[in-house]
């Protein structure tokens, strides 16, 4: 149940994250500052969301998804103008390239309150 009086309270998000615990370590994270939170771990569900799930307020994108990235995700989001921030692994790439190479990138393992504010500076961004 989202904190109502968290520094996301009243916004919804969706996290596209295909690691089981990273997801659900998210999600009580982000339910913690007050989001509503959907966590997906596949880009055809992600994608469901997005059209059928909405409104969203933001997204946290996984940027590798096993052998494929979340770039298709990153956009549609991008397309309807719905905040992001992508997460990674992957200490090789650290800026995203098309379709949004100002997205903001978070390294895992991330510091909780770093990610929270990354996602409340989002806001700001739009």
């Amino acid at each position: 149940m989202p904190n109502a009086e968290g520094p996301l309270a009243g916004k919804r998000g969706l996290v596209l994250e295909d690691e089981f615990l990273i997801a659900l370590d998210l999600e009580e994270l982000l339910q913690g500052a007050g989001a509503e939170i959907l966590a997906v771990s596949r880009i055809e569900k992600a994608l469901e969301a997005l059209h059928d799930k909405g409104p969203w307020d933001f997204a946290i994108l996984d940027r590798h998804l096993g052998n494929t990235t979340s770039a298709g995700v990153a956009a549609a989001f991008a397309e309807k103008n719905i905040p992001f921030l992508y997460l990674t692994g992957s200490r090789s790439a650290s800026r995203p390239a098309a379709p949004a190479p100002d997205a903001p990138v978070i390294e895992k393992p991330y510091q909780p309150d770093k990610l929270v504010s990354a996602v409340v500076q989002l806001f700001g961004a739009r």
